[in-house]
């Protein structure tokens, strides 16, 4: 299975919660030039193989041997930065559920086994193009974002702070990063759970009130010590994850601070009767 979508869009707790659900391990491994098939598969002890010569009891199994072996989900991330080599190695392992190891013998898969990849289709860079005959071994389910009202119940569930104007706050900067056409890549829920998360802490110390009301939308009316807060926050928080188109000048404080001048000052006077 690829899930091929955008970071934090849930697609590592969707696999933990079904690995839990049916009580088997999940082996996480990172896509990238340093993943070699001896890494993936296994390796024998050197120390054992000088001593005992090879022998399937000094065999080290890699996490695609392990999670054959106990019926796990071998989840593979950036799936696409992996070696062609790599890859090619899980092919049999994928088609036909077996794979045969120097030295050690057929390894069998249990049935609740599976190959999970998992790639970002807005970054390319560093990236290999998948062989026709990996993509015709794996199913594909595109994930994009939730909605906003499920990330305000992530922000709320991730941080623990149930502040509606805040974590509407949040929510909306993070959202509104996605929708610029200088963006080519806008921030993902993780950037609106730091934001609470800075913006609560500055609150704390600046010893400023949050709004207690309910998560209006546009926001109107809001004390410029609060929405001062929340622009520092937001700075923090989403600078550093969004990836601007090459072509423009302005640099992602420039365009967070839009975005935030968007939120708080452009739309509720757009949204003003007359």
């Amino acid at each position: 299975m690829l899930l091929e979508g955008p970071p934090g869009t849930s697609k590592s707790t969707l696999l933990r919660a079904i690995t839990a659900e049916w009580g088997i391990p999940l082996l996480f491994v990172e896509g990238n030039a340093d993943l070699t098939p001896s890494r993936l598969v296994g390796h024998h002890n050197p120390a054992r193989v000088l001593r005992e010569d090879y022998s399937e009891e000094n065999f080290v199994p890699g996490p695609l041997v392990e999670a054959m072996r106990t019926g796990g989900f071998l989840y593979v991330e950036e799936f696409n930065r992996a070696p062609e080599d790599t890859l090619n190695t899980m092919l049999t392992a994928m088609a036909e559920r077996r794979i045969a190891v120097p030295r050690v013998g057929t390894v069998d898969a249990a049935p609740t086994f599976r190959v999970i990849a998992s790639m970002n289709p807005y970054d390319n860079i560093g990236t290999t193009r998948l062989s026709t005959s990996v993509h015709d071994r794996l199913c594909r389910l595109a994930v994009t974002y939730q909605d906003a009202a499920a990330e305000r119940g992530i922000v709320v569930r991730r941080t623990g702070i149930d502040s509606p104007r805040l974590v509407a706050d949040a929510v909306g900067l993070a959202r509104a990063t996605r929708d610029r056409e200088d963006v080519q890549q806008g921030s993902s829920v993780r950037g609106a759970i730091d934001l609470v998360l800075v913006a609560a802490q500055l609150a704390a110390i600046r010893g400023v009130g949050v709004p207690d009301e309910p998560a209006v939308e546009p926001p109107r009316g809001l004390p410029e010590a609060y929405t001062a807060l929340v622009l520092d926050a937001a700075l923090m928080a989403l600078s550093g994850r969004i990836h601007l188109d090459e072509t423009i000048e302005e640099s992602p404080e420039d365009v967070v601070r839009q975005v935030w001048e968007d939120h708080f000052l452009l739309g509720p006077a757009t949204a003003e009767p007359g």
